[in-house]
């Protein structure tokens, strides 16, 4: 695996991106590897591109693909939206250098690569082929959460502490894309995958936001796992499985490693 690290400068702010590419994978066939942008969980506060490593290595030789971990701003210093326009960068400056594009991301990163699919489509560019979420947090309004399950990390509590950080406020949390959820302009957004954990506090609005999307007719796969909690999903074996799957089929046309599967 060749690793290597660059950053961009967006608005004044240094946004760190880590790379991962295949050691023996230059391009394919059809020419340059695909491209994945990997978006960190952290609930918009916290998290970074190191973090990631063994998620992104995973998908980077399983898609094949080029992905690049992006360090995007973080709240409360950058609120809403500069993460979503730190992505949107990220997204320029990869696909002048790979193949289709992909995106993915884990918790708000999951929500900074929904925001992403968005303002691409709506600016016009540039083109994202698909997008893989991992139980991702999609609603401010905590309205939607699965009651009863535990404290700590991905908890209601630590849910609402989050958007507080990232969306101070109150009207903010209507934006479409701050809110996907509430969004009515669903329509011509890539095809997705969503993987969700059982015991999840935020499995209920992931697996809405996926009917939603059934509803506008964008192409949606939803997979929910058992024995997994919320933090361990983008890093579990199946999940991880799903989603190169998934990439593979559709950013590079190859049939499923049914080897790899659970």
């Amino acid at each position: 695996m060749d690793r290597s690290r660059t950053s961009l400068m967006v608005e004044g702010r240094k946004v760190p991106l880590c790379l991962f590419r295949p050691a023996a994978i230059r391009s394919t066939e059809d020419g340059p590897l695909p491209g994945l942008l990997y978006f960190h969980g952290g609930g918009f506060t916290s998290g970074s591109v190191e973090e990631v490593e063994i998620t992104a290595m995973a998908l980077a030789e399983s898609i094949p693909a080029l992905v690049v971990a992006v360090g995007y701003a973080l709240a409360p210093a950058h609120p809403f939206p500069a993460a979503i326009e730190d992505a949107h960068a990220a997204a320029v400056w990869l696909a002048e250098r790979a193949g289709p594009l992909g995106v993915a991301g884990h918790d708000a990163g999951g929500h900074v690569a929904v925001s992403l699919t968005l303002l691409a489509r709506d600016r016009g560019g540039p083109e994202i082929a698909a997008q893989a979420l991992f139980g991702p947090m999609l609603d401010p309004s905590l309205t939607r959460v699965a009651h009863g399950v535990g404290d700590g990390e991905g908890s209601v509590t630590d849910c609402a502490r989050c958007y507080r950080a990232y969306l101070p406020e109150a009207a903010l949390r209507l934006h479409p894309y701050a809110a996907p959820l509430e969004s009515r302009r669903l329509g011509r957004l890539p095809p997705i995958l969503i993987a969700t954990a059982q015991n999840d506090v935020l499995r209920p609005e992931a697996e809405s936001y996926a009917a939603r999307l059934i509803d506008a007719g964008v192409p949606t796969e939803v997979t929910r796992f058992a024995g997994v909690s919320h933090a361990g999903l983008a890093n579990h074996p199946p999940a991880l499985a799903a989603a190169a799957d998934f990439f593979r089929r559709r950013l590079t046309g190859a049939h499923p490693d049914t080897s790899s599967h659970r």
